[in-house]
């Protein structure tokens, strides 16, 4: 195992030499890098260990400790007693036996994805990369493949910007119920066992300024690990799940992200930190916002995260699933407010990615391939759109469909052109874009330069228009497939 004190005093080495230090006005300079603005939309990646089972969601290994939950319910009737047969004896089952890291980046590619991100450590302990700091992962066990770096080498064939995510810290607690009871997590354990620490959970795992908090051990462990990804795999995006806003870990969050920051920096390169909960001060990481967004533009890049999968980040059988209309929606609706979508894959057990989510990926790049456009490199324009529909501000706000009408617009603008996208076709093929207005007033909510000309993406059929007092009329024969939204790209003198 790693000496932990060598460890921190090299980070503090890394740190000091290097142009970013561990406070927030040196980390609030660090900058987004172009590529990252430009791509707008990514994979995340939800596959581990808590897949083995395919059942009820990723946090299984903690659900699977509280008595007469599903999950444990689930575990008795078909392993028995927890004192005999506990998580860490699935991971004998995790096999990933038909994994191929090249087959995944090519449907991730084809679905118009410009970075991928899969999930380094999840809540559960088990790291799916060969490690220094614990036996406890898929290059030792299960797999026996170092499946980051696979991925990573799969994601350079194909030109794609690689991240790496850590849910490290949230392991402090998260097995921790299995003390209540005959478990095999009672015991005493080291670090770098699987089941260490196992603490009891908090009673609000939302309050950052929890008592009692975690231990300096298990703090200077969690940037270890952080500094470990970092030196393995040099992540253009490094993600961190929302637990790491706990203000106790406030000096190793500095710390990690410094080193972070540095280490990119002697490549000649500009790291992206992804975090929630405005963990982080402004400037020094992007803000991430769970299964939701914004209800109007920000002037600031932003991310929202959210699966395909409506009931878990891992796969699991019987599941329902968004459309590649939602997804298109969403990330339509996301990049007209400043933001990038990074969209979550959870292949199965044995390392394939199902028929459901494959299509939806298809669909979404069958849509970007005509319309990418007006996503890819492109700025908000003034106003994020127009209508009577739009989303509610926050997280936690995907799991119902927008029921958008063809008078609902998402603009974007980019390469001199200005993009406007109805949300739902109109039956007719008649269209007015109210915010174009040429006689509107001198604000936001007009449009008094010359328009040269309007068309519509992927479409050479008939089209008219006219730029009115009231607004942009425009009458075409276009109907797209399965109702994806139409982009008109207008053009200027």
């Amino acid at each position: 195992m790693t000496g932990m004190e060598e460890e921190l005093q090299r980070i503090d080495e890394v740190i000091a030499q290097g142009p970013f230090s561990d406070n927030w006005e040196s980390l609030s300079s660090v900058g987004v890098p172009k590529w990252f603005r430009d791509a707008r939309f990514g994979i995340f990646i939800h596959w581990g260990v808590f897949t083995s089972e395919e059942y009820a969601n990723e946090w299984y290994p903690r659900n699977m400790y509280i008595k007469d939950s599903p999950e444990w319910k689930h575990h008795v009737e078909k392993y028995g007693p927890h004192s005999e047969t506990g998580y860490k004896d699935y991971i004998k089952r995790f096999k990933g036996e038909k994994f191929d890291p090249d087959e995944w980046m090519d449907i991730f590619e084809k679905s118009g994805a410009g970075y991928v991100i899969p999930v380094g450590e999840h809540h559960d302990g088990f790291q799916m990369y060969k490690s220094k700091i614990s036996h406890w992962n898929a290059a030792e066990m299960g797999p026996c493949r170092d499946v980051v770096e696979e991925l990573k080498e799969a994601a350079a064939k194909n030109d794609m910007h690689f991240g790496v995510s850590s849910h490290r810290f949230e392991h402090w607690w998260f097995l921790g119920n299995g003390r209540a009871f005959d478990s095999d997590i009672n015991g005493e354990f080291q670090r770098g066992d699987l089941y260490w620490p196992s603490n009891t959970e908090p009673a609000n795992v939302m309050d950052f300024d929890e008592h009692p908090a975690p231990t300096e051990e298990f703090m200077q462990d969690w940037l270890i690990r952080t500094c470990e990804i970092v030196d393995r795999f040099a992540p253009e995006v490094l993600y961190f799940d929302w637990w790491i806003a706990q203000k106790v870990l406030k000096p190793y969050v500095k710390k990690a992200a410094a080193y972070y920051y540095n280490v990119m920096a002697a490549k000649g390169r500009t790291g992206v930190i992804i975090s929630k909960n405005d963990c982080f001060a402004p400037g020094a990481a992007v803000r991430d916002i769970e299964r939701g967004g914004l209800a109007g533009s920000a002037p600031y890049i932003w991310q929202s995260d959210t699966p395909i999968c409506h009931g878990s980040w891992g796969y699991v059988k019987d599941s329902s699933y968004k459309s590649a209309l939602d997804i298109v929606r969403e990330l339509v609706d996301i990049v007209s407010k400043n933001g990038n979508l990074l969209l979550n894959v959870g292949p199965k057990a044995d390392g394939t990615i199902c028929d459901e989510e494959k299509e939806v990926l298809l669909g979404v790049g069958k849509w970007l391939d005509i319309n990418g456009e007006m996503i890819y490199g492109t700025s908000p324009y003034k106003l994020f759109g127009e209508g009577s529909v739009n989303r509610e501000e926050g997280g936690f706000k995907d799991m119902g469909s927008l029921e958008y009408t063809s008078s609902d617009f998402r603009f974007t603008e980019g390469k001199g052109n200005i993009y406007a996208a109805a949300m739902k076709p109109s039956d007719d093929g008649r269209y007015m874009i109210r915010s174009f207005a040429k006689n509107g007033e001198d604000g936001s909510a007009s449009y008094k330069g010359l328009i040269s000309n309007v068309t519509v993406l992927g479409s050479s059929g008939r089209i008219e228009w006219s730029h009115t007092d009231n607004g942009l009329r425009i009458e075409t024969d276009y109907m797209p497939e399965g109702g994806m939204p139409v982009v008109f790209k207008i053009e200027l003198y």
